[in-house]
């Protein structure tokens, strides 16, 4: 893919994250393509990892995802981001708690034949289940 081409290929995938569409999300990845998350662990194939997102937008209501500018380095993507939503279905054992929260990190891609071969997602865990309550968190002392 040119440049060009995967900056299309990153709007389209923005407007898919916008509208909460997974079936669109899931389709910007290979047949065979693989997914490292610290919540779904490593998922193989579309429909799988079709599946991750829409469990994602089930547990976490009004899920938004907002981009930094990607970094791209031939056939990889970098793209940082910011994350919100409300925590409304039962995760990790816990039911929804309404809590809101904002987490950042960054997806990294491995792109083939314009589509996503392999997908890995870095962010703040801990920071999500201190939001969440999943976890309690104290101030660190000087």
């Amino acid at each position: 893919m040119t440049r060009d081409q995967i900056v299309a290929f990153f709007a389209a995938r923005q407007r898919a994250w916008d509208a909460n569409d997974a079936d669109a999300l899931g389709r910007t990845h290979a047949e065979r393509g693989t997914v490292e998350s610290p919540i779904f662990a490593t998922v193989t194939g579309r429909e799988e990892i079709t599946e991750t997102y829409h469990a994602l937008f089930r547990v976490f209501a009004g899920w938004r995802l907002v981009s930094d500018p990607i970094l791209i380095d031939g056939d990889r993507v970098a793209q940082p981001f910011t994350a919100t939503a409300t925590h409304t279905g039962e995760f990790m054992g816990l039911p929804g708690t309404g809590r809101k929260f904002e987490i950042h990190g960054v997806l990294l891609f491995e792109l083939h034949d314009g589509l996503i071969a392999h997908e890995r997602r870095l962010y703040d865990f801990t920071a999500l289940l201190i939001q969440l309550g999943v976890l309690r968190s104290r101030p660190a002392r000087p």
